[in-house]
């Protein structure tokens, strides 16, 4: 099988190219196995394949995950703010993999990940009766809600300095009743080093600075949900 793939950051360095195809001989193929062979093709490569992430077709990926001829299968660090330790600030147009976020902000020093997860409510109760939701539909000034992720990423830190890795997801596009719609995760050495509230704190930073809305639509017609926070220039980065 024909397996494009893209090199980022320090392994498009190492490679001294960004993109190249590789040849799978086995229908079976895994990321593990692309990971070999890219390292035996590429041997400066070998190190920092082993540490690198995965994202096939731009979703994130384990390496168990077998892929398909004409797949697009990305090698590149942890996206770093600065701190040395691994951050994934993203907006994601499909379903997110729970399991390959956490391995992503996981170091061998970790033992320990809270994570958040939204889902979309069939119900909502305003007043004495249930509001029907059948579609939610999200919407983001990207280029602003990722730097928004990274800032609120930047305040975790200073709150809580031993956390290690940061994980941001938003969805963005229509979702259906029970999907995920956001990711919050943080990982620490210990489950007492602040990852639990950390976790907390970025779902409600979240909420009130990063440019995302959301229109619930049900039975009834369809409407733009509107928060109550409005920021001010306090919460602007620097």
């Amino acid at each position: 099988m024909q397996i494009k793939v893209l090199l980022f950051a320090s392994l498009g360095d190492l490679a001294g190219q960004r993109r190249l195809t590789l040849s799978l001989e086995s229908e079976r193929a895994t990321v593990a196995d692309l990971r070999d062979a890219l390292g035996r093709r590429q041997p400066t490569l070998r190190e920092a394949l082993a540490a690198a992430i995965a994202a096939v077709n731009e979703e994130y990926a384990t390496d168990a995950e077998e892929l398909s001829s004409g797949d697009t299968v990305a090698f590149f660090p942890p996206v770093s703010g600065g701190s040395g330790y691994p951050e994934v600030y993203r907006l994601a147009k499909e379903a997110i993999d729970h399991d390959a976020v956490v391995e992503a902000i996981t170091l061998p020093e970790t033992g320990a990940v809270c994570l958040f997860s939204g889902m979309v409510r069939g119900e909502t109760r305003r007043g004495d009766a249930p509001s029907r939701t059948t579609v939610l539909e999200y919407e983001a000034y990207e280029s602003m809600a990722l730097d928004r992720m990274r800032q609120v990423g930047a305040e975790i830190r200073q709150r809580w300095p031993l956390v290690q890795g940061i994980a941001m997801l938003q969805r963005i596009g229509k979702l259906a009743v029970g999907q995920n719609t956001v990711l919050i995760a943080c990982s620490s050495a210990h489950r007492d080093q602040g990852c639990f509230e950390a976790a907390r704190y970025g779902i409600d930073r979240l909420k009130e600075i990063v440019p995302v809305w959301k229109r619930e639509i049900g039975p009834g017609g369809s409407v733009w949900v509107e928060g109550k926070y409005r920021p001010g220039l306090r919460d602007n980065s620097g």
